[in-house]
């Protein structure tokens, strides 16, 4: 098969011809569709992640249908289409898995980091954390639902209930969840990089009430803000932005760091909390949710050739919406 490898941080992906993975007695083979491309695998790729198993193929949004399946898999069969997120293994036995808080296993690996994952045309995962994929989304459509979805899902858990949203970082998980939030009700207030107008109408057209950027202050004040973008900077502006009693939720696996702010903008009962990884939980959930929505996602789809060019284009700020990968492009 063919796969796009990281060999080392900093340096651009190799195209290589690999043999085709033998799934494990608990694991399926994948015939991969299409893996979107997510900041995560920008963080792999740049050493800000600093345990990758090397060399690694990136990529855990990914969609496919099951090619072949170990002796104990009971859950798909040959022919299922199915996703695979970036929570690739837990122990089951640590507290966390004991207490509903698999996202935080002391032992858990993840898909395109310490398993092989989807930048490729075949992948093995495990059983547990595949999903079955709604027959009503093509591979490429369904792909960022496997991570900027079920990211921000968990994180859209986690700020509550409150009607004025603030979203900072307007990509491909602030485009999917700002839906859901819509969906649910409620109202949001984009928050873009200065002079990003692209970002800006992209925000408008899904919806959202005020677009400004990230700096300045909302028409109205929040009652809880999602940060998606890498920037600790963005922490005290959010903080500033959201009324008494309101929580900043960062949904980023890497941020840069935050800088000090003074203890007022915390004070009120305000509160910071960080989203890590995801439940399977989580997924079943928002993959149900997703359909009936029904969930748009807006994608460019690159050949699995041109993955350098996908991760520079995200990098640069280029995509609205996903990158997506496609094999069968190549």
């Amino acid at each position: 098969m063919k796969a796009m490898v990281l060999t080392a941080a900093h340096e651009p992906l190799v195209l290589r011809e690999m043999p085709i993975p033998e799934p494990a007695e608990d694991q399926v083979l994948i015939r991969i569709g299409a893996c979107a491309v997510c900041r995560t695998d920008l963080h792999i790729a740049d050493g800000e992640l600093t345990e990758p198993k090397l060399p690694l193929v990136l990529g855990h949004e990914i969609v496919g249908v099951v090619a072949a399946k170990g002796a104990r898999v009971d859950r798909f069969f040959v022919g299922d289409r199915v996703g695979v997120p970036w929570l690739g293994w837990t122990c089951g036995e640590c507290a966390y898995c004991r207490s509903d808080r698999e996202n935080l296993c002391d032992r858990a690996r993840f898909t395109g980091y310490q398993i092989d994952g989807g930048y490729a045309e075949y992948a093995v995962a495990d059983q547990r954390f595949c999903f079955p994929v709604a027959a009503h989304y093509r591979d490429v459509e369904a792909s960022p639902l496997l991570c900027a979805g079920l990211i921000g899902y968990r994180a859209l858990k986690l700020v509550g209930d409150g009607k004025r949203l603030g979203i900072y970082g307007f990509g491909a998980a602030a485009h999917i969840i700002a839906q859901v939030a819509l969906h649910q009700g409620r109202e949001i207030y984009a928050f873009t990089r200065p002079g990003d107008v692209r970002a800006g109408a992209f925000a408008r057209e899904l919806g959202a009430k005020w677009v400004g950027p990230s700096g300045a202050p909302s028409s109205d004040p929040l009652d809880g803000a999602l940060i998606f973008a890498p920037i600790g900077s963005l922490v005290p502006a959010a903080l500033k932005a959201v009324a008494k009693g309101s929580p900043v939720v960062c949904a980023g696996i890497h941020m840069s760091d935050i800088p000090s702010f003074p203890y007022a903008l915390l004070w009120e009962e305000r509160s910071v909390r960080s989203v890590a990884n995801l439940t399977r939980q989580d997924g079943n959930e928002f993959l149900a949710l997703a359909p009936q929505i029904p969930v748009k996602t807006v994608t460019k789809a690159y050949p699995l050739v041109n993955a350098n060019e996908a991760l520079a284009d995200l990098r640069s700020g280029k995509t609205s919406g996903a990158a997506v990968l496609v094999p069968s492009l190549s």
